[in-house]
């Protein structure tokens, strides 16, 4: 039993460190690293590198394909260099198992005690990421060297070799336990580690580990595939891909154990270095065996897998150049198209939200969640496809058309997030307490919502547009919503003074949906500021002059 204990604190331990490692790596660093992942995207052999440095750095594979599958999702990466990265992110993990394999445990006192020196001594919020991550390298030395420990006694354990003995007599079995395994302490660096202890220890041999390398490598393939299941499908395409890929060479490699086990011997470096080698050979068998093939097998996977979304729509076209003959216009007409479409997006998402607050339909709510994170997608591809045209010399009239386009299609997505985490949450929050609005309470809330979709109609028309007189007209229908917002409240207080219990139930809901749709239309009014200050039509600020006043 102490054994047990021992190894079980240990793997804890060494899971904590790795994550410990993530976490920090992700905050000090993170947006550096999706920038070098973005840039480092025009081939698949670099791709690939970038691949395996973020896997090193992150020591996840699982966190790797999660940046990568947020690029997807935006269009920004197709689904073959996104399956490039993650089979560099697979060779990743073996760099960071042949590191911990080796001699070091030493280093871990040293490290820890600098990561919190580091760690107390800096306020700044990067170095104490450092720190952090310095004492999660200690920490899975240490774990390593209490896993070495612990493992001794179970050489000699007649039960654990009985069952060691079951396993390697069935590798598939024993493949599907330790992929079990993996997937329950979701990390296929740790689950390595744990079998090389057990190979330094005596108590598997290196053709028994082969066996189990095999179901960490198949585990570590499903970890991301669970992580994103319910993205869209352009986002599940490169994991889907990868699992298939190390599905297959698991399969191919099964007959091959001991082949792979005397291979792995003849390198040299002992029990623990050898199952590192192990994992190393088959991850780079994998890179070699998928990586010249990475385009075909995702077409393969996203023809299998297309329209398994429950709301899709066409992805903004990326691959459109911005720095060679087109024209400027053309471009910033497309990107006026797609401004349009989150435009179109949000206004059914807005048409919806009524229905879900008045009839509690929780499948509208889900539908809306679906349309917020395409808002999302179609946002982050404007944001990518004009920022790259604004690196050309434009011309005043497109450059301020671009700022327009960005300024106002970020607007949108704000609107997408107060109606999906605002409203939606409102909706969930009186269908979970079964209140209901007053007669007169719903009556005005829903008046009050058909002049923010009113608006909504307006602000597109101004955009489209440009014309002042709608814009002055958008202005001037702000301030008189801003009026019709106060009565409402006065009439609601009115209705709470008298006591009438429905009100009084759903007063915190209701006065919350009269602010986020005035905060709504709010966001929609801001597409007529930019043409209103280029005309001149502005006054610097509201408040007037203090002799006057």
């Amino acid at each position: 039993m102490a054994v047990l204990i021992n190894i079980v604190g240990s793997v804890a331990l060494l899971i904590w460190g790795i994550r410990m490692v993530r976490t920090a790596v992700t905050r000090s660093f993170g947006a550096e690293l999706r920038a070098y992942l973005s840039h480092a995207l025009s081939d698949r052999l670099r791709a690939f590198l970038a691949g395996v440095g973020i896997t090193v750095l992150l020591q996840s594979s699982t966190a790797t394909a999660l940046i990568v599958v947020s690029f997807a999702n935006t269009g920004a990466l197709g689904s073959a260099m996104a399956l490039a990265v993650l089979l560099g992110a697979d060779v990743g993990t073996t760099l960071v198992v042949q590191i911990f394999s080796q001699r070091i445990e030493w280093l871990s006192p040293a490290l820890t005690a600098i990561g919190v020196f580091v760690f107390l001594g800096s306020q700044r919020a990067r170095w104490r990421n450092v720190g952090r991550g310095l004492i999660g390298v200690g920490l899975i030395m240490l774990a390593l060297v209490g896993l070495k420990t612990a493992a001794q006694p179970i050489a000699s354990s007649s039960i654990v070799q009985s069952v060691i003995d079951a396993l390697t007599g069935e590798p598939s079995l024993a493949i599907v336990v330790m992929a079990a395994l993996t997937l329950l302490v979701h990390s296929s660096v740790a689950t390595v580690l744990l079998v090389g202890s057990l190979a330094h220890a005596g108590a598997i041999s290196l053709e028994q580990a082969v066996g189990l390398v095999l179901g960490a490598n198949l585990g570590g393939a499903i970890l991301p595939l669970i992580a994103t299941w319910f993205q869209p499908g352009p986002a599940r395409i490169a994991p889907i891909s990868n699992a298939l890929l190390r599905a297959v060479c698991v399969i191919i490699a099964v007959p091959l154990v001991p082949s792979i086990a005397e291979f792995a011997t003849q390198l040299g470096g002992g029990a623990a270095v050898g199952v590192a080698h192990v994992h190393t050979l088959f991850n780079f068998a994998l890179a070699l065996i998928g990586l010249p093939i990475v385009t075909p097998i995702a077409a393969a996977v996203g023809r299998l897998f297309a329209g398994s979304a429950t709301f899709t729509t066409d992805p903004i076209r990326l691959n459109i150049t911005v720095d060679g003959d087109e024209n400027s216009a053309v471009a910033l007409a497309g990107a006026t198209r797609e401004a349009i479409r989150i435009g179109d997006i949000i206004e059914e998402m807005l048409e919806r939200t009524m229905v879900v607050l008045r009839d509690n339909d929780s499948e509208h709510r889900k539908f809306v969640g679906a349309m917020d994170d395409e808002v999302d997608r179609i946002h982050d591809s404007i944001k990518i496809y004009l920022t790259r045209l604004m690196r050309r010399e434009l011309d005043d009239e497109a450059y301020n058309r671009s700022k327009d386009i960005l300024n106002f299609t970020t607007n949108l997505e704000h609107i997408g997030d107060i109606i999906d985490k605002n409203l939606m949450e409102l909706a969930a929050k009186k269908h979970r307490t079964k209140a209901t609005f007053s007669e007169e309470g719903q009556i005005e809330l829903e008046e009050f919502h058909d002049e923010v979709r009113a608006n909504m109609r307006r602000a597109m028309s101004v955009f489209i547009s440009s014309d002042r007189e709608l814009a002055r007209e958008l202005i001037v229908r702000k301030i008189d919503l801003r009026d019709k917002e106060r009565d409402s409240i006065n009439r609601h207080y009115e209705r709470l003074g008298t006591g009438k219990a429905q009100s009084i139930d759903t007063s915190a809901i209701h006065l919350d949906i009269l602010r986020d749709l005035k905060r709504i239309n709010s966001h929609l009014t801001t597409v007529a500021y930019p043409i209103l200050e280029r005309a001149g039509e502005l006054t610097a600020t509201r408040l007037r002059d203090s002799d006057a006043a």
